[in-house]
């Protein structure tokens, strides 16, 4: 059995797939730029005057960081589970499967592209936060690390959900049962140390809070929890997703018809 990579061909997806959200940036990069600049305008704006700063730090620059995850995610996972599940619906599956690309090739690419979206969406509002109230960055390169890394781990749940789903209907549901709520509830606009104790309890089981925890870190300087727990809970989620999707597009169950 050849195990050489068909470099070639996993390009070749990947420009497809990187291609497709640029050829729609009206649709996949601007509207996040847009959220992002009316949440600091309202939200950060606004309630600094009620919450002058958290951890020493002001309450709009401190929302920031949130703000940034919450679309790195949503954007990464998005790319993934649309571009699938559209291939699906217009039956043009067969086309990729009967290519000379393996399981782990054809992932990979769906995989990347995904990635690049999530990271791209991520930096903009980034810098747009640089631009607009002067986000400090105090690990630069961490923070692009994480980011990617993020971007990885959500573009690969994204795969995955794609895989399983067969309607728009339940991909919606991702977004609006599990990645909007659990982004809201993981500390965007909020430190948890404002909770009651039973609130931040539930917050530690809310995956995204720790997304968004670690960022915070590496951008601001501030957390309310250890770091390292950030990080490893990302890389192990990374692992995780990246491995199922994986290994679902090579059982080809919900795939090959």
């Amino acid at each position: 059995m050849d195990s050489r990579i068909n470099w070639v061909g996993l390009m070749t997806l990947i420009r497809r797939e990187v291609g497709r959200f640029f050829s729609v940036y009206r649709q996949t990069v601007l509207p996040g730029l847009i959220s992002s600049t009316l949440y600091i305008m309202v939200f950060g704006f606004t309630l600094q005057q009620r919450i002058a700063e958290i951890d020493g730090v002001s309450y709009t620059i401190f929302i920031i960081p949130g703000l940034i995850m919450m679309n790195t995610l949503t954007n990464a996972s998005a790319n993934t589970s649309s571009s699938m599940l559209q291939m699906k619906l217009l039956q043009q599956l067969p086309d990729i499967l009967t290519a000379p690309l393996s399981s782990l090739e054809i992932s990979l690419a769906y995989i990347i592209g995904g990635t690049v979206r999530g990271t791209v969406n991520g930096i903009l509002v980034m810098l747009l936060g640089i631009a607009l109230v002067g986000l400090p960055l105090h690990h630069p390169l961490m923070t692009v690390g994480f980011i990617i890394m993020v971007s990885w781990c959500f573009a690969s749940m994204g795969l995955l959900l794609g895989q399983l789903a067969d309607t728009w209907d339940q991909l919606a549901m991702l977004n609006n049962f599990f990645l909007t709520p659990l982004s809201f509830l993981g500390g965007i606009f909020y430190s948890i140390k404002m909770l009651p104790d039973w609130a931040q309890t539930i917050s530690f089981i809310n995956p995204i809070y720790y997304m968004i925890n670690g960022l915070r870190f590496t951008t601001i300087g501030v957390y309310d929890s250890p770091p390292f727990i950030s990080f490893i809970m990302a890389l192990l989620m990374t692992i995780g997703f990246s491995a199922a999707a994986i290994l679902l597009m090579q059982s080809g169950k919900k795939i090959k018809q």
